[in-house]
């Protein structure tokens, strides 16, 4: 949807390198890429055979977007131009009624499997791509979702209904050109102009307030030709990146460089590009894969923050559970990022901790201990770790593991860290009262209440605890 292109974008060579979307087993997941392999290497020659294998690829992990995205393409080479006939059309309105009663159900794996199939025959069912498109989005497959709407754009650049929601996914990435470009389409259509109006209108003033917050570009470096706050970069320069590109595909610096600036100009689905294209060109550079990985995850926080201004204003289910995808699907991308680079990098404890507190967001308690447990080597977060340490053996009712964790926190924490001690000695309080320890929780709680009285409701507590003391002597 970038600039109105419909193309992909070029991939990394390995698609294993790729974070598996799926809970697959290694041996199911060395299968998906021995038929990705042989679909490759047909893609040429034997567009059917590559289309097949390439569609057990796209079923088996429908979110990895290597996998899908030469599966669109195998299916461009296999049918060109040349959209289904009539008695195709014919079988595939029975095919979408079936995507409809799926996703009704919410069985959205099985929605994009029957979605494949129908594509299979005929790459051109625009109906069928906004469904799996719809799909992908509420399994968090946000690349995906991408090339769905792309290709489904490609098939129907005229259909108000694409249009609306390349739109809504356009804008929710943080892309306000594109969106509004689509909406500049729907207005064309007969009766739809005052709607495209007042859409454009809105989001002109998102792609504003956006700006405003740095959510649009990187910014011009120190010194640059570019007026501050201009948010366009020179063309001149950025033909001189392509060019140099060009003349050396392997100057990587170049391809960063041209990242930014095309970031500011065009958007985040054109930098995007261009980073995959520096990943193909050094061989998968681990440089290359990095900053594509930090990219993604600052992206991914723009466009949260979007969606919180747009709940601002305008509260609605459909906002509420937008802002909910998106922060679902950043976490999800921000443990898969953690978690391989707690792979590349055994020893660095900061990607560990970094990684713990995401599982622990996720809930995933046993998985959030295991990397908190080897990030408490690092002294400096002795009390923090612990603290965190403790809300997990809680979560999972471990209450005396719990409160050892506790009682290290307090302990470890100092005065420059006092919001989280506070939190240490309330988390130790609390849960001393609920296990009957009452003279540790009045030891904990008394504590809290000699620095912040006012903190949450630890007066109370403190108070019943008195309380029971009281009646305890009466008797």
């Amino acid at each position: 949807m970038a600039n109105e292109s419909t193309a992909a974008p070029a991939a990394p060579i390995d698609p294993g390198s790729v974070p598996s979307t799926q809970a697959l087993s290694p041996g199911d997941r060395n299968r998906l890429l021995k038929c990705y392999m042989a679909g490759m290497n047909q893609l040429q020659t034997n567009a059917n055979y590559a289309v097949d294998m390439l569609s057990t690829c796209v079923v088996g992990d429908p979110g990895n977007p290597v996998f899908l995205q030469k599966f669109l393409e195998a299916l461009r080479r296999k049918h060109g131009g040349k959209k289904a006939g009539s008695i195709t059309s014919f079988f595939a309105a029975g095919s979408r009624a079936g995507l409809k009663k799926l996703a009704a159900s919410a069985q959205w794996a099985e929605l994009v499997k029957a979605g494949v199939e129908i594509i299979k025959s005929n790459p051109f069912d625009h109906t069928a791509l906004l469904a799996m498109a719809e799909a992908c989005g509420n399994l968090m497959f946000a690349d995906s979702q991408a090339f769905y709407l792309r290709a489904a754009l490609d098939a129907a650049p005229a259909d108000p209904e694409v249009n609306r929601q390349c739109a809504r996914f356009a804008a929710s990435q943080g892309n306000f050109d594109q969106a509004i470009n689509c909406w500049r389409r729907i207005g064309q259509v007969k009766g739809l102009a005052e709607e495209a109006e007042k859409a454009i209108s809105e989001l002109s003033v998102e792609k504003t307030i956006a700006a405003g917050q740095g959510m649009i570009g990187r910014g011009s470096k120190p010194g640059a030709a570019t007026p501050q706050g201009s948010g366009a970069a020179p063309p001149s320069r950025i033909d001189e990146l392509q060019s140099v590109i060009k003349t050396n595909p392997a100057d990587i610096d170049s391809y960063l460089e041209l990242a930014d600036l095309v970031e500011q100009k065009s958007g985040v689905d054109e930098a995007e590009k261009i980073l995959l294209q520096a990943l193909d060109a050094s061989g998968g550079d681990l440089k290359v894969r990095e900053h594509l990985e930090d990219r993604r995850l600052r992206w991914g926080k723009h466009r949260v923050m979007i969606a919180e201004k747009r709940l601002a204003t305008d509260d609605s289910a459909e906002n509420r559970e937008s802002l909910d995808r998106l922060r679902r699907a950043q976490l999800k991308a921000e443990i898969d990022v953690y978690a391989a680079r707690c792979s590349r990098y055994p020893e660095n404890l900061t990607w560990k901790f970094e990684l713990a507190t995401r599982l622990k967001a996720s809930g995933n308690y046993p998985e959030a201990i295991k990397y908190f447990q080897e990030s408490i080597q690092d002294s400096r977060r002795r009390g923090a770790v612990s603290l965190e340490l403790g809300e997990c053996f809680q979560k999972i009712k471990q209450y005396q593991l719990a409160m050892q964790n506790y009682a290290t926190a307090v302990e470890a924490l100092s005065d420059r860290e006092m919001e989280l001690r506070k939190r240490a000695l309330y988390r130790a309080g609390v849960l001393a009262t609920a296990l009957d320890d009452v003279d540790t929780a009045r030891k904990h709680l008394s504590s809290l209440a000699g620095v912040d009285f006012g903190y949450r409701d630890v007066a109370q507590r403190l108070e019943k605890l008195g309380t029971a003391k009281d009646n305890g002597a009466d008797g």
